[in-house]
């Protein structure tokens, strides 16, 4: 039994534990690995302490990837399939065209459609949960805000900064302080 505090799961993105959808399956063999090296984390320094059970808080959203509520009221199965397919390959150049491939749609009935579902632009979106993520990495990792920036999918650090601030009124520096 690992207990792990629920500010340091709100810290990696988690503060209503409500709002995921179950995982039932196969173990995650990274959780699993955190997991049972928790028996150090008596041995070592609160450093050593704090970091693991940060990791493992990241590990924990990463495989319950909570419900976002723009994703949870789509009804449409075609566009739930595009908000996935979003989240699994943020870091890419993304398209409307390759968007509306996937939901098997004209690109201006997509753009549409999904502005419907969602209340966002595709473009929005996008820029929303590349936002969150790098919020996450930001709080659980010591990645520079350069790599947080290309691992969300930004090529342009000065963009990445003004949409991060935009988004959550502080630049990524002062958010990791």
């Amino acid at each position: 039994m690992l207990s792990i505090d629920s500010d340091v799961l709100a810290d990696a993105g988690l503060s209503n534990e409500t709002g995921f959808e179950p995982s039932v399956g196969d173990i995650d063999p990274l959780l699993l690995q955190l997991a049972l090296n928790a028996e150090q984390f008596g041995t070592g320094g609160t450093l050593y302490r704090e970091t693991m059970h940060r990791a493992i808080a990241a590990q924990i959203v990463h495989i319950l990837k909570p419900v976002q509520a723009s994703v949870a009221v789509i009804d449409d199965v075609r566009l739930r399939r595009v908000a996935d397919w979003i989240e699994e390959h943020l870091a890419e150049d993304l398209s409307i065209q390759t968007m509306a491939d996937i939901a098997a749609m004209s690109s201006a009935h997509f753009s549409r459609a999904f502005r419907y579902a969602t209340g966002q632009s595709p473009l929005q979106y996008v820029i929303g949960q590349r936002q969150e993520r790098a919020l996450v990495l930001l709080r659980t990792t010591s990645l520079s805000i350069a790599e947080i920036a290309y691992r969300v999918g930004y090529n342009d650090v000065p963009r990445f900064n003004n949409h991060f601030k935009r988004r959550f009124g502080n630049t990524p520096g002062q958010t990791r302080l």
